[in-house]
């Protein structure tokens, strides 16, 4: 029986960001790498990132010999601790990637190991490859390795056996970076752009207290529902919102409901736009969460993959959800102009990914109740934040 070992390594570049994997077989007796690959997979985290690595490395070990042993050796400890079933899989990107890890190999023939960064620099190296290829538009190619590769999975054709799934190395779906609003391109068409609208005042938003997707769901205020009607106003007066598609909590609906009346336009909700769900915190001022829950909230604050107290959603994660209900949004709206009613943590989330800022950049940044932001998504990838925070249709 054969035997390989799999180095597999994943990063992002913002966390959640621009991300890449890279992965080596290498012949366990001798250590001589046999094949690698690498693929630029959009803006997702570093942990998605690895376990897609992972399950490149497996897939590129199946295609080489489908009955070997397979040592995996990865610098992620989240990874080889979950995998070797000591650790939990909690998070909802990573479930289904590990499902398919297990599926590729029989379990008992699939061992695991952590090593320190420095010596999985192969597979670093060619996760930061396919990140710069994906920069640049292009998608990762290797010579030598890679055709050896597509060698055995044609030969396998030629003889008329038909790779199954797990074989198969997993299509590129990613698109470039997104990088600043212009191109070189003569023609890009118009662009989707999204008019971000935060949703008026509820009794909670004066007091500064967490309201996600996890509370009591609180309706608009009085206040809320008259800057609700004054941003109708001011679209109206623009007059170039196509569509209106909003979140599925209350706030949300009734502030696109007073708008697209007022537009003459129907509401579609989208469940991806709603606000993160902020576990225990929920209904509680940032002072309360400080003193009930101090460990949490430093976690919180320093890393985007952590949870709020209870089990909330970690920014991370509403990032994920956020760039896929962008994504499904540009595609179906393509060249149109939408408001999109949504809250905080999102539009904060379409600003941050559209710029490729860091994940602390949602910490500085002010969103106002009722305020507008506008981003343009273009054919070729590239965003434009066109503005943020206008709060002038609020003033008297």
């Amino acid at each position: 029986m054969r035997e390989f070992i799999v180095e597999a390594d994943g990063g992002s570049r913002g966390n959640p960001g621009p991300a890449g994997y890279g992965t080596v077989v290498r012949d366990a007796a001798t250590g001589e790498p046999l094949t690698e690959a690498a693929e630029y997979i959009g803006v997702t985290t570093n942990n998605v990132a690895e376990y897609r690595g992972l399950l490149a490395g497996l897939r590129a070990a199946h295609a080489l010999d489908p009955t070997a042993r397979v040592h995996v050796r990865m610098d992620s400890k989240l990874v080889i601790e979950q995998m070797s079933g000591r650790w939990k899989i909690k998070h909802p990107a990573m479930k289904p990637l590990a499902t398919q890890a297990r599926a590729v190999f029989p379990p008992d023939r699939v061992t695991y190991e952590w090593i320190p960064r420095d010596q999985n620099k192969h597979a670093d190296r060619l996760a930061n490859e396919a990140m710069d290829a994906g920069a640049r538009g292009e998608e990762w190619s290797a010579s030598g390795s890679t055709a050896a590769l597509r060698t055995s999975s044609s030969a396998a054709g030629a003889a008329g056996e038909v790779p199954s799934s797990e074989q198969r190395p997993t299509p590129p779906s990613a698109r470039p970076v997104e990088t600043p609003g212009w191109g070189s391109a003569p023609d890009l068409g118009a662009p989707a752009t999204f008019v971000l609208l935060r949703h008026g005042e509820t009794p909670l938003t004066p007091q500064k207290r967490f309201s996600g997707s996890g509370g009591t769901d609180p309706s608009l205020s009085a206040a809320g529902r008259e800057q609700a009607h004054r941003a109708a106003e001011a679209l109206a007066r623009r007059g170039t919102i196509q569509a209106v598609v909003a979140s599925p909590l209350t706030r949300t609906r009734e502030t696109a409901a007073i708008v697209a009346t007022r537009l003459g336009l129907d509401v579609t909700i989208e469940e991806g736009l709603r606000e993160t769900d902020f576990g225990a915190w929920e209904g509680l001022t940032f002072g309360e969460v400080r003193e009930r829950y101090p460990d949490d909230l430093n976690a919180w604050l320093a890393d985007p993959e952590a949870h709020p107290t209870g089990g909330g959603e970690s920014f991370a994660e509403t990032a994920v959800r956020i760039a896929a209900a962008r994504d499904k949004l540009v595609a179906a709206y393509a060249g149109r102009t939408v408001l999109l009613v949504t809250h905080v943590t999102p539009i904060k989330m379409f600003v941050r990914q559209a710029l490729g800022a860091p994940p602390e950049s949602l910490f500085r940044m002010e969103l106002s109740a009722a305020s507008l932001s506008a981003v343009a998504y273009y054919a070729d990838g590239n965003a434009s934040v066109r503005l943020f925070n206008d709060t002038s249709h609020l003033r008297p």
